[in-house]
């Protein structure tokens, strides 16, 4: 058995091979299937034009080979890319805010750990790409600079497009128009979204809310990270691609309906907490196992599961939440 994943993070060692074998033996088909159709799709050109065919292709899987060119151009980072041709290069060499830096440096021994290509000895060590491309955004969006979760988004990123100057169009698209306002200092579209979670579980899984609400539970304590990280060291590798395969293409409501699977498909399980620490831990139990790892039938799941889930819907609640947020603050 190999103690390390294809993208290298080391396996815990507590890992399931068993049920990972079965699983991956399965999932090994749809690949190969998927990747025939993809390559038919693309004939070798590097373009795709945004359609319900290319969406429907999206959610059942990116084949790994061309994730990183559908990723650029569903989410607008190829077009940036080649409208502002040197000025990625350019940020590099500009000067840079000493303060900036210091955040970023002290961040990289602590960003995976547990991923052997982001080790110093590793030899080309990934820490140095990381740090260029994050150094890179601080000064191309001083309004957000740098703020903690920013190194494991830009790390994946990475790990997929294995090229520097695409990870940080990437993650501009992401920070800049996918995710509202989740890193600006003040974190208003994180604490929105959070509020919008809690408005979307009372109305389609309103034990759960009630649950919270009678012990007290802040959603903010226990689906934070899953915002801030986008699920990374929260759902599987796997898991967490194919999310992104679908948040590149359709935007920020896919993590609504991922959260709303974790709840509703766990919801027995989550309710049979009786306090405040057991809700919490039950929360972090509900991102392990065999639901989550079987990333296929996961992912056919977060179309389903949560019921219909409108763009129109998520943009009036974060308006509501918005206004309540700001006028407690």
């Amino acid at each position: 058995f190999c103690r390390v994943d294809p993208y290298g993070f080391e396996r815990p060692d507590d890992f399931d091979y068993a049920s990972y074998e079965a699983f991956f033996s399965r999932y090994l088909v749809v690949l190969t299937r998927r990747a025939i159709k993809w390559s038919k799709l693309l004939k070798g050109k590097n373009s795709v034009q945004k359609s319900l065919k290319v969406k429907r292709y999206i959610r059942k899987g990116i084949p790994n080979e061309h994730r990183a060119l559908i990723w650029m151009i569903v989410s607008g980072a190829q077009t940036n890319m080649e409208q502002n041709p040197g000025y990625y290069q350019r940020l590099l060499e500009g000067e840079k805010n000493d303060k900036l830096v210091e955040a970023i440096k002290t961040d990289m021994n602590r960003t995976f750990p547990d991923n052997i290509k982001f080790r110093r000895t590793a030899d080309p060590c990934l820490q140095h790409t990381l740090y260029n491309v994050l150094v890179a955004y601080g000064h191309h969006n001083k309004a957000v600079g740098y703020c903690q979760g920013m190194n494991f988004i830009a790390g994946y990123l990475i790990l997929i497009t294995k090229n520097e100057e695409e990870s940080f169009w990437l993650l501009d698209a992401l920070i800049g128009r996918i995710l509202p306002d989740y890193y600006s200092p003040a974190m208003l579209g994180l604490k929105t979204d959070q509020e919008v979670l809690g408005e979307l579980v009372k109305m389609k899984i309103p034990a759960v809310a009630e649950l919270m609400e009678r012990h007290g539970v802040m959603w903010t304590l226990v689906v934070s990270r899953w915002f801030i990280c986008l699920f990374i060291d929260i759902l599987p590798v796997e898991t967490v691609l194919r999310i992104w395969d679908c948040l590149f293409y359709e935007g920020s409501k896919i993590i609504f309906r991922v959260a709303l699977t974790l709840i509703k498909q766990h919801q027995a399980f989550i309710l049979e907490a009786t306090n405040f620490p057991d809700i919490c831990d039950k929360f972090k139990q509900i991102t392990k196992g065999t639901f989550v790892t079987e990333c296929h039938s996961f992912m056919q799941k977060i179309f389903t599961e949560p019921g219909s889930l409108s763009m129109a819907t998520i943009d009036k609640l974060r308006e509501t939440c918005r206004e309540k947020l700001l006028s407690q603050g």
